[in-house]
């Protein structure tokens, strides 16, 4: 059996990370059994979730996940697709990872609505004494991350109009096809699934979820993801 390590379902969402949801939707895509495990993050062999277990082998890194799942049991997600076509989805998925992602931590934790909700959560454990000063000093790091990554020095309307051509890029890709992949999902659905999923997190005011929620075809795309993948889900 499969273990995913996880931060479980929050905010009306089946994870809180991306990445995490990438890998729930990896293993689902790939129709493998596994189980979720929420205890496995001071265990986390590169400090971040996900990773996986099995059979005694440890994976961590959505990426590296779906390339185990690829090698171990011979799936290929990108089967139907045309390689132009793989190449532009897999430079989607490290817009997605590398820009998208950072702009919407940036606006989750810097934006005082949406922080005091995350800390709510994630510092619920803190004695509360020591809450406000771990609470400072994550946030200060978070920023100091933001700052080195470049997102963090910009203004909200420079970031936004970023954020604007990612979402906006996103839904000229998959276009009116029901997936990335056309009629079936390939790998790169993983990765736009999880970042439209959790970008649209209605408990959160963002410019991400905003945007995204301006594209018809990737509001269906969600509720068809939601639907296929998770209509199990019930949020907490």
């Amino acid at each position: 059996m499969i273990t995913l390590f996880t931060f479980g379902p929050a905010f009306g969402l089946p994870d809180m990370s991306p990445f995490v949801t990438k890998a729930h939707l990896l293993l689902k895509l790939a129709g493998l059994t596994y189980q979720a495990n929420r205890k496995g993050f001071t265990r986390a062999p590169k400090g971040k979730l996900p990773y996986i277990e099995d059979g005694g082998e440890i994976v961590a890194d959505s990426t590296f996940i779906r390339l185990h799942i690829e090698r171990k049991y011979g799936i290929d997600f990108d089967r139907n697709l045309a390689p132009e076509r793989g190449a532009a989805i897999w430079a989607l998925e490290k817009m997605c990872e590398n820009h998208l992602y950072w702009a919407a931590v940036r606006e989750r934790w810097m934006r005082d609505e949406n922080f005091e909700k995350i800390a709510a959560l994630v510092f619920r454990r803190v004695p509360s004494l020591l809450r406000p000063v771990v609470k400072t000093l994550v946030r200060r790091k978070i920023r100091k991350d933001l700052h080195s990554q470049g997102v963090g020095r910009h203004s909200d309307q420079e970031l936004a109009e970023l954020v604007k051509r990612d979402v906006a890029a996103s839904a000229a890709l998959l276009g009116d096809a029901p997936w990335l992949g056309g009629d079936q999902p390939c790998g790169g659905d993983a990765t736009l699934g999880a970042f439209v999923i959790t970008g649209h997190a209605p408990e959160f005011r963002t410019e991400v979820g905003r945007l995204i929620g301006g594209h018809a075809n990737l509001m269906a795309y969600k509720e068809r993801m939601l639907a296929a993948y998770f209509a199990d889900f019930v949020g907490t």
